[in-house]
């Protein structure tokens, strides 16, 4: 079969990096010898007028499909100069078969959210004259195997498991849109005393984006498991040296333990080789992000991961990046705050606890986004908040536009709903398929389609940013004057119908493809349309007929598997004795109605296919022709994608403040938040939830919080840290006032219902939990910790909660601390930043004044509890003899006696503690007054009457001196 012209690009791809692309293929293949062809083919390449491909070869299918772009196709098969289209089993290359499966371990189901871990600032945000940072994010799925690819050694130890077949995905339903995995990562360690200096390299399947990092990890490897479990990647490539038998590291031990559901795949040293990397960073990544050479230019690691990274990507693919193609940029782990996986899970930011399939959580309650991108970023940015104040209040004063401008707000919304997948969209165009196959033909038209619609939209989404006075939204407006989209649009419609368009539904869009390029350019082109034509009248004549023949009401349906076919309502009265008449074969019922069809209709399916191949196999060609006239301008589209998507996050964070009395934050070095409450259970919830005032400084930045069960403790701790993440996302905030520190690591350690239960395995579960945040915390960090040391005796908790608490007052983190230990409230004795504050209950007597229950206000109060005897009041309400409840109590008040004795604060103490809170107050004060003088000296006045409070002894004596 005759091969079809491809893109201008993959000429120059080719001849330029011809010895690139076959030194993958020998690489990829390890000891198997190079297939004679591939010299051929990328001979053939070098000229335009030549072949994309001119393998003649059975069809090689990508590994990972990821069908957003693609509309199914009904019948397999090849025609018109195709390959091949074939949706059988595939026929590796030679050395392949190692890889699992053959190329292709399964089809991925995927919506319009598969997830992403793109930029969490923006384009825009990065090149303003602001100080805006950028970060990043993603996905999950259930694959779990370990193999070894040609690139493999036989030294390595790694158990080998086939990929499975049809992945799948549990999660919530808010975000299972965007859980199925398409995230690749590549992962190196230093050697020797370079051990814990890490290289990591990602790219996502569907977007044309790699992100590099490089940083030191200590050998606990959180901030790599961290990354990953962030990334919920696909497939992992490491060394083999990283697993030879024997000699396994600990980073990748960890790294099987924690991603059991990940597939790994190990190559050989040699093949992460920094120069390589530099190489394919200098002629893959676009223009418009060529400064990312300045930053990696020096960081080896990461350099080394991004060489073995492309080239097994382009080689389990089966295409090629196109040169100057795709977006390379390096994330610093400094540029965003750091959330442990465990806290995700405990704060419930993307996944329930309780019913994994609600959107009860964190990203339900934010997520009111219109496209995939839009979700993919408030993802990727829950996960990973930021850590730059003038880039959240950029976002925070983009928000209260729209909540000021309601026209602006509705208008931008009606354009941003219409926009598709713009990065999935970047990332086909920009990939060039070593072989042209009918499916490929078909997607290129179907992605020529999206991106007309897609530059059609250009012009109405820059007319509802004119009036725009932010400045972000004014570096949108800028990003959206390039004239590349314009030239790129103006190309398109020479070629294409002004009427070819984006639609729902298969048979629709199949009719647009058919019909996309305009009459007259291609003589055959318009014959093949006419028979096409022809054929479905024919199809829709004869289900007429058939109609008639029988006296039954018929009519014609389309779907991508079994083409046209008939339909009746299976509750007709005309069909005779329930049966339908013997010609009609393959009957099913769906439904309230039978889809059955016919010998003729079969084969008048075969002749519509075949013509179908005919008009992509022409449309095609000119389509190739088309994309290698704009290809030079495509790049604008990153720009495009990165203004949608950050406009879509905006938008939905404004429509979550018009649904609740949300707040701007403020940044300061102060956490005080007045009357917040927890916003998921808010959703949750028929009434507001209680609201509670929070205040954390530097001069009192550890709080213990004491109370019964069920008073509200760990509520109002993920409240906090739920209040924290939003802040620092860019969003408003469930509060009358709030203002935060912002907070580079946020740590939960949340009790949950069986830790109540005393056992080993619980307690150990512990022990970890508190030990990864004693070893990664610092004096910027959010802690937040929940009952622990319930899993041992009362004396060893009590002593575990002592020594960790006096360990992190050390630290100088801000710092919640909820216990069922009361002997841990006179902490604050020795420790003057220490606070103490209770949930309050109430007790109610029944009617007959002899039964006493207890009702919880959720109100939180200065102090440590007064319900010393929970217990008791428990006992008192049970059917315990009443001999044993008083003997209980006498000796619980004789041991409470002599703990009070031994606990009691001097006034010297005292005095100590009101000093240092006055004197933290007054630097506070310093530091972020914007009172007016009269209002400073009432509040100095008023910090006078508190020390003098606080402290009897010094007030006594002024007295004294004042007689």
């Amino acid at each position: 079969m005759r091969g079809l012209p491809g893109l201008a690009a993959a000429a120059i791809l080719y001849v330029a990096c011809g010895a690139r692309v076959e030194e993958g293929w020998d690489m990829l293949r390890g000891s198997a010898e190079r297939e004679p062809a591939t010299r051929e083919e990328a001979s053939a390449s070098a000229s335009y007028s030549g072949r994309c491909s001119s393998s003649s070869g059975p069809e090689q299918l990508p590994r990972y499909h990821f069908g957003l772009l693609r509309t199914p196709l009904s019948t397999a098969g090849s025609a018109g100069g195709f390959s091949g289209g074939g949706a059988g089993p595939t026929n590796p290359r030679p050395g392949a078969d190692s890889l699992g499966s053959g190329l292709t371990p399964g089809l991925f189901p995927t919506t319009a959210g598969d997830s992403y871990f793109g930029d969490k600032s923006s384009y825009a945000e990065n090149v303003s004259t602001m100080n805006f940072t950028s970060s990043s994010s993603a996905r999950g799925l259930n694959s779990a195997w370990v193999g070894k690819t040609p690139l493999s050694s036989s030294r390595s130890g790694c158990r080998s498991r086939t990929p499975l077949m049809g992945y799948s995905v549990t999660s919530s339903s808010a975000v299972s849109a965007h859980m199925v995995a398409s995230v690749i990562v590549a992962v190196v360690e230093g050697r020797g005393l370079a051990r814990g200096e890490v290289g990591m390299a990602s790219i996502d399947l569907k977007t044309p984006e790699v992100v590099l990092s490089q940083f030191a990890d200590n050998t606990t490897y959180a901030k790599v498991i961290t990354k990953l479990k962030i990334l919920t990647p696909l497939e992992i490539i490491m060394s083999n040296t990283a697993c030879d038998t024997g000699n396994t590291t600990k980073l990748f031990s960890l790294m099987i333990e924690n991603f059991k559901n990940v597939t790994f795949t190990t190559v050989q040293r040699k093949y992460f080789n920094e120069t390589k990397g530099l190489e394919y960073i200098e002629q893959l990544c676009t223009s418009e992000f060529s400064t990312v050479l300045m930053e990696v230019q020096s960081k080896y690691y990461c350099l080394a991961a991004v060489a073995a990274l492309l080239k097994y990507v382009e080689f389990i693919q089966n295409s090629v990046y196109a040169p100057k193609s795709l977006k390379v940029r390096f994330q610093g782990s400094e540029q965003t705050a750091m959330i442990d996986s465990s806290s995700a899970q405990n704060l419930e930011l993307l996944t329930n606890n309780r019913d994994s399939r609600n959107g009860h959580t964190l990203f339900g309650v934010l997520n009111y986004t219109k496209t995939p991108g839009g979700s993919r970023r408030l993802r990727s940015n829950i996960l990973e908040p930021l850590v730059d104040a003038e880039t959240i209040n950029t976002r925070l004063d983009c928000i209260q536009e729209l909540l000021q401008e309601e026209e602006l707000f509705f208008s931008l919304q009606a354009v941003i709903s219409k926009f598709l997948d713009t990065e999935q969209l970047l990332s086909v165009l920009v990939q060039i398929p070593k072989q042209d196959t009918i499916k490929a033909a078909e997607s290129k038209i179907t992605n020529l389609i999206y991106l007309k619609h897609t530059l059609e939209l250009v012009d109405p989404l820059k007319a509802a940013l004119r009036s725009c006075k932010t400045p972000l939204f004014k570096a949108y407006y800028n990003s959206l004057e390039d004239k590349r989209f314009g030239i790129i649009l103006e190309k398109i419609k020479t070629v294409i119908n002004d009427d070819t368009r984006y639609t729902k539904g298969c048979l629709n869009m199949r009719t647009q493809k058919c019909y996309a390029v305009r009459p007259n350019i291609n003589e055959f082109l318009d014959i093949a349309r006419r028979t096409y034509t022809e054929i479905v009248d024919d199809i829709a004549g004869m289900i007429t007929q058939l109609g008639e023949k029988y006296n039954l009401p018929l009519k014609m349906s389309f779907s991508s598997a079994r083409g046209f076919f008939i339909q009746i309502n299976a509750e007709c009265a005309a069909l005779p004795n329930g049966q339908l008449p013997s010609e009609f074969t393959k009957i099913t019922k769906m439904k309230n109605a039978y889809s059955f069809t016919s010998a003729d209709l079969i084969k008048m399916n075969e002749r519509c296919q075949e013509s179908l191949r005919e008009i992509y196999h022409m449309t095609y060609l000119i389509v190739c022709k088309l994309l290698s006239e704009i290809y030079e301008h495509i790049h604008c589209l990153y720009k495009l994608s990165d203004t949608v998507s950050m406009l879509d996050m905006l938008l939905s964070f404004a429509h979550a403040c018009t649904l609740s009395d949300y707040v701007r934050p403020e940044f300061t070095d102060t956490l005080a938040i007045k009357q917040g409450w927890h916003p998921i259970l808010e959703k949750i919830s028929m009434e507001k939830p209680v609201s509670n005032n929070t205040y954390i400084t530097e001069g009192s930045n550890f709080i213990i919080i004491t109370g019964p069960n069920m008073s509200g403790k760990s509520t109002y701790l993920k409240q906090i840290a739920l209040c924290q993440i939003m802040a620092q996302i860019g969003s408003y905030v469930p509060a009358e006032y709030s203002s935060f520190r912002i907070a580079e690591q946020i740590f939960t350690r949340i009790g949950m219902d069986d830790d109540i239960e005393t056992n080993s395995s619980t307690f150990m579960k512990e022990m970890k939990e508190i030990t990864y945040i004693i070893q990664n915390a610092n004096h910027r960090s959010l802690i937040i910790i929940d009952e622990l040391g319930r899993g041992t005796s009362t004396e060893e908790g009590i002593g575990i909660c002592y020594s960790v608490c006096e360990y992190l007052l050390s630290v100088k983190a801000f710092t919640l601390f909820a216990t069922h230990f009361l002997e841990l409230c006179h902490i604050d004795a020795i420790y003057p930043n220490v606070e103490n504050y209770h949930f309050e209950v109430q007790h109610v007597r029944n009617s007959a004044g002899n039964k006493e229950n207890i009702t919880y206000t959720y109100i939180l109060s200065k102090g440590h509890t007064e319900e010393k005897n929970y217990g008791l009041k428990a006992a008192e309400v049970s059917s315990l003899p009443p001999s044993i409840i008083l003997d209980a109590k006498e000796i619980t008040t004789h041991i409470a006696k002599q703990i009070l004795q031994k606990q009691r604060s001097s006034p010297e103490t005292l005095k100590q503690r009101a000093v240092y809170h006055l004197a933290t107050r007054l630097v506070q004060t310093a530091r972020n007054s914007q009172l007016d003088p009269d209002s400073l000296r009432i509040f100095l006045k008023g910090l006078k009457k508190k020390y003098e409070a606080d402290c009897p002894v010094s007030g006594q004596a002024q007295t004294e001196d004042g007689q």
